[in-house]
């Protein structure tokens, strides 16, 4: 999943934070090219022939459609905010909360009491679909553990790995255009796994809540923590939810609310990426997510029907979202968008539909055969890739940068998003070439203990003392040979 909007934050449109690279009509970097061909509800970007032959490496990623978070224009916004969570904590969390949420939270941390009702008002069929979500992703989890590793690496000298839990994480759960209990999932399942010792929820407070959950935050959220065994959950959005995190939250008696955090995960809208970006280094922070976003990777067998559905399916997240559709069958692509025409308008949340696959971040991307295609998708770098073609899981082998795969026609991104046991939270923007989704290693911290034996040391000593010289540092080499000097009586 990737950034969503919701009210948490600064009352202005959180569109007016991003901008859609897209080079103008017929370039690229500086170059002559065919112009796009824009047709359908999706714009074509045709990369056949000569227009191919013209790019090289930097000028595929430019061309491909993409819309980028500007963070650098929400952090003048986010720093003031951020500064009084800091010095005003849960007095601050409260007004902002009234402020940007238009309703003052009862209290800044959940009551138990609100928890255990939000799990016994739960519909019993959302229930059961959380539980066995869950579940599967216990599964996938689980296996993802890592065990200490000892390396003998001379007599008497060894080096072990050992994976320790980061000591207290905030898990962020966006609220908004839809509500997501399945963030919840998957942010708190990789950490417990991990065996972090401490974990708090964050969540804006909701508006439209009534009675008990009056001021808190969505009640399929609260259940969806309690159902984990997650107690302390505030009820607190964008920014200042990271700010608290970070830096911990006082009332006016100056007790401690929230204790402060070590790790940030989770997505959020432009302005929880903005106070990550400020605040990192106080805190460690899983990533800066962008626009949500879907490419398919598909040859004139995948089934237009399908490849609609999915597009449709990741537009529905937000008027931001990126579909993108990448085929060498023209023949497939009239068929998609003559199916996107009749499906779309059927969709419940068809005018967002409309405006994300219709918008510059959105398109198709017209290739000579599949070898071509599969550098643009190495180039795109999707958080979420489907493979619709012949022999999908030999073509998703042959894959390197992508946030998630999905191979063949059974296997669509609702799958990951909800019960797949795979994680949703995963790299946008193209950061898939260099950065993974949330797992357990997401919560671990490898530490090298070293351990030599005097005979050991003596043994490597000249060598660390020639490199220490080398360097031109010679106190190194100093702190080795003074250990085998003679013991002065």
């Amino acid at each position: 999943m990737g950034q969503v909007r919701h009210a948490s934050g600064p009352d202005r449109a959180d569109v007016l934070w991003w901008r859609v690279l897209v080079p103008g009509p017929g370039q690229v970097r500086g170059r002559r090219v065919a112009p796009p061909r824009m047709t359908g509800v999706n714009s074509r970007i045709d990369l056949r022939g000569a227009a191919w032959e013209s790019l090289d490496s930097r000028g595929l990623r430019d061309t491909l459609p993409r819309a980028e978070l500007d963070v650098e224009a929400a952090l003048d916004i986010v720093r003031p905010i951020c500064e009084r969570v800091h010095h005003e904590g849960v007095s601050a969390l409260l007004d902002l909360g009234e402020q940007f949420d238009k309703v003052r939270p009862p209290s800044l941390r959940v009551p138990g009491d609100v928890l255990q009702a939000a799990v016994d008002a739960l519909d019993p069929a959302v229930r059961a679909a959380l539980e066995e979500s869950i579940r599967r992703a216990r599964l996938v989890h689980e296996d993802q553990r890592r065990t200490d590793t000892t390396t003998d690496v001379a007599p008497g000298g060894t080096v072990t790995e050992r994976w320790v839990p980061v000591n207290r994480v905030g898990l962020y759960v966006p609220g908004g255009l839809a509500v997501y209990p399945s963030s919840v999932v998957m942010n708190v399942v990789p950490a417990q796994v991990a065996g972090v010792p401490s974990l708090a929820v964050a969540s804006p407070p909701q508006a439209q809540n009534t009675g008990v959950f009056t001021g808190y935050p969505h009640p399929t959220i609260l259940a969806a923590c309690a159902l984990l065994g997650v107690d302390e959950v505030y009820a607190a959005g964008g920014a200042q939810a990271v700010a608290m995190f970070a830096y911990g939250a006082a009332d006016d008696n100056g007790t401690m609310v929230c204790e402060p955090v070590a790790l940030v995960t989770g997505p959020g809208n432009v302005y929880v990426a903005a106070a990550k970006r400020l605040l990192k280094g106080l805190i460690g922070i899983d990533a800066e997510a962008g626009p949500t976003e879907i490419a398919i990777l598909a040859d004139d067998s995948a089934d237009p029907e399908l490849v609609a559905a999915d597009l449709i399916s990741q537009a529905e997240h937000d008027e931001l979202a990126a579909s993108v559709l990448v085929t060498d069958s023209e023949a497939l692509v009239d068929r998609v968008d003559e199916a996107l025409e009749r499906m779309v308008p059927a969709t419940k949340h068809a005018e967002r539909v409309r405006i994300a696959l219709s918008g510059k971040q959105s398109g198709t991307v017209l290739v000579d055969g599949l070898d071509e295609g599969l550098q643009v998708v190495d180039a795109y770098g999707a958080e979420h890739l489907e493979i619709q073609t012949r022999e999908a899981a030999a073509v998703a082998a042959r894959v390197t940068n992508a946030g998630a795969i999905f191979v063949g026609d059974y296997a669509p991104v609702s799958l990951g998003d909800y019960a797949a046991g795979s994680n949703h939270v995963l790299p946008t923007g193209g950061c898939a070439c260099h950065s993974s989704g949330l797992s357990v290693q997401s919560f671990l911290r490898g530490i090298h203990v070293v351990d030599y034996s005097r005979d050991a040391l003596q043994e490597v000593a000249d060598t660390v003392v020639t490199l220490a010289n080398a360097e031109d540092l010679p106190a190194h080499g100093e702190a080795v040979t003074v250990r085998f000097k003679p013991q002065v009586s």
